[in-house]
């Protein structure tokens, strides 16, 4: 969500800022802008919509020309989307841009109306930005760290000031933000695709650390104005991770990647056949003790999970809370030491998780998170780590990342059960053999597109469906109809099978799509008994069960198969089926498949 880049060195600078702004579109974005040092002054260009509504204003107006400055992505949360909302903001002395939430921001705004300024826009950011200028007496250092004592909330700020053409300044409490290091030239950005194409080296700033940003030097320091040392990070993947490949859409390029993602997560995770992770520091005697686990997670990483909720419960006898993260907190959860709370986040920088991990700490339970990004701030400051390997994923609607995070679910309760009795040594290497062949049957999956495709054709035109399933097929439904509804806008719900007849059959009319996930083979009967009912009532059925399921030719309209496996293992397979349908069904209504509507990948504000 919003998207903050930096750049100072010899390249044309307009034209570094489009190009790392473009990298960043995945985020999620309403409007656009750059602020550049050009002859004496900053020039400010910023446009509503999307990137090319920024780049026709800039080729009409005139392309500010210099070598360093800033540009943003905005994600509208104070104002509506315009030109005057968009960032950056500022006077002409000072412009910033801003990725997070200012809480305090009204009083801040009282306070300099009153001392005569006058606010165009109806940003919290733009509060910010006059104050700096409020208190500016020509130390930009001094001002920051004045300005910083005054505000509450979350951000990550890029500022510029007329007077030192030659340095960008950064900080950063919460939101995410690098800076990129090259050679004579340096760069800020809210994420590593931003910076890819000029270097793979960065910098992660801690929260309340500043940054001034030379063309050839880097200066970090505190609010004391101490000198903070730092570690240089490389990226382990280059610029052509982050293109499509070959494919229409990166999202379609990533559910291809899922293979590869899960070898990649499982890799070198195994002691003896069974699952380790004493590179992250977790031993089997400290997974052993905890009597209670919490996952806490937003969207598809809530539905991860549940997935991990049932199989921990199921293979391991662990009694397991599921929390969405932004209820977590005013729920006053009834946690502390000797439980552990699981934090799962493709990004590492979620908000509500990243406060839900802090009250978890606060309250003496330890911490353990499941991200994808290194170095991120969820990962920073949980107890114990385990990192997905998913490498970038671009689209908004998150596939591989969900695999992977599934992955660790199912290490995770394999490596519970063993170490608390539940299983033996044996049945525990057996459960994973069987799913380290995962990755080959979704490639076999992968390759039936004209099935999905088919299928998709005939839920295009639904005005509503819905996706039913019963324990983990439930589960995975929710996640079916997410994904459905944030790419192609149907509506969609998802609905335990059982609870049909408790209101929603109501729903139900001729021809309406319902989506049934039936792979659990010991609630096979009762769910097709469920399906029934919705055909009768005129539904089109599409059902999801495995090859060897008895299934009459009457129940569904449409069948797809899985192949055979444990019943445990099905949700990752069916995640397949459920993600090509969405994938196809919003292609065929001619969505904007990777950026859909109001979405943002990186939801780094509450």
């Amino acid at each position: 969500m919003c998207g903050i880049v930096g750049y100072i060195g010899n390249r044309d600078c307009a034209q570094v800022l489009m190009d790392a702004l473009s990298k960043l579109e995945y985020r999620g974005y309403d409007s656009a802008g750059i602020a550049v040092h050009e002859n004496g002054g900053i020039s400010v260009v910023k446009a509503k919509g999307n990137l090319q509504m920024l780049r026709d204003k800039l080729e009409k107006g005139g392309t500010p020309q210099g070598h360093c400055g800033i540009g943003h992505t905005r994600w509208a949360t104070h104002g509506e989307p315009s030109d005057v909302n968009s960032h950056p903001h500022g006077n002409g002395k000072i412009e910033i841009v801003h990725n997070g939430i200012i809480e305090n921001y009204r009083e801040i705004k009282e306070f300099l109306l009153h001392k005569g300024y006058v606010f165009e826009s109806e940003t919290d950011t733009e509060t910010v930005a006059k104050l700096l200028d409020y208190y500016y007496e020509g130390s930009p250092e001094d001002t920051i760290i004045k300005v910083l004592g005054l505000i509450r909330g979350s951000y990550a700020l890029g500022m510029v000031f007329k007077d030192f053409p030659d340095r960008i300044f950064a900080v950063r409490k919460d939101s995410p933000l690098i800076i990129g290091v090259g050679e004579n030239e340096n760069f800020i950005a809210s994420d590593v695709p931003a910076i890819l194409k000029y270097t793979r080296d960065y910098y992660l700033i801690e929260s309340d650390e500043i940054a001034e940003i030379k063309m050839g030097s880097i200066r970090i320091f505190d609010i004391r104005k101490e000198a903070v040392s730092k570690e240089l990070h490389t990226a382990t993947w280059d610029v052509d991770a982050a293109e499509k490949g070959g494919y229409e859409h990166f999202m379609l390029k990533e559910i291809h990647e899922q293979p590869v993602a899960i070898a990649k997560t499982i890799a070198g995770r195994f002691k003896d056949g069974i699952p380790d992770f004493s590179e992250s520091g977790i031993t089997a005697e400290m997974l052993g003790k905890y009597k209670r686990i919490y996952m806490v997670a937003c969207g598809t990483a809530m539905h991860a999970g549940l997935v991990g909720k049932y199989l921990i419960e199921k293979l391991a006898r662990v009694e397991v809370t599921v929390d969405i993260a932004s209820e977590f907190r005013y729920r006053s959860p009834l946690i502390g030491e000797g439980d552990l709370v699981i934090l799962i986040s493709q990004s590492g920088e979620t908000a509500d998780t990243l406060a839900a991990l802090k009250l978890s700490k606060k309250l003496g339970a330890d911490t353990l998170s499941v991200v994808n990004v290194i170095g991120s701030s969820i990962a920073r400051e949980s107890d114990y780590v385990i990192y997905t390997h998913a490498g970038p994923e671009i689209s908004v609607a998150s596939t591989k990342a969900y695999s992977v995070q599934l992955t660790i679910m199912y290490m995770l309760a394999f490596q519970l059960a063993y170490v608390r009795g539940v299983i033996d040594a044996d049945q525990c290497r057996e459960y994973v053999r069987k799913f380290q062949e995962i990755p080959d049957e979704i490639t076999a999956l992968l390759e039936d597109k004209e099935q999905y495709q088919y299928i998709a054709s005939k839920l295009m035109n639904a005005d509503s469906l819905l996706y039913i399933g019963r324990g983990l097929d439930y589960a995975t439904s929710m996640e079916g109809s997410l994904k459905l509804k944030e790419i192609s806008y149907i509506h969609s719900e998802s609905y335990a099978a059982g609870e049909l007849k408790h209101g929603t059959i109501s729903l139900i009319t001729e021809g309406m799509p319902v989506i049934a996930i039936a792979t659990q083979e010991d609630l096979l009967e009762k769910t097709i008994s469920n399906v029934l009912e919705v055909k009768a009532r005129g539904a089109m059925v599409v059902m999801l069960c495995k090859e060897k399921a008895q299934v009459a030719s009457n129940v569904a309209d449409y069948m797809i198969r899985l192949p055979d496996c444990e019943d445990f293992l099905a949700p990752m397979l069916t995640s397949i089926p459920i993600q090509l349908l969405a994938y196809y069904t919003a292609v065929l209504k001619g969505r904007d498949v990777d950026k859909p509507r109001n979405l943002a990948k990186s939801v780094t504000v509450e």
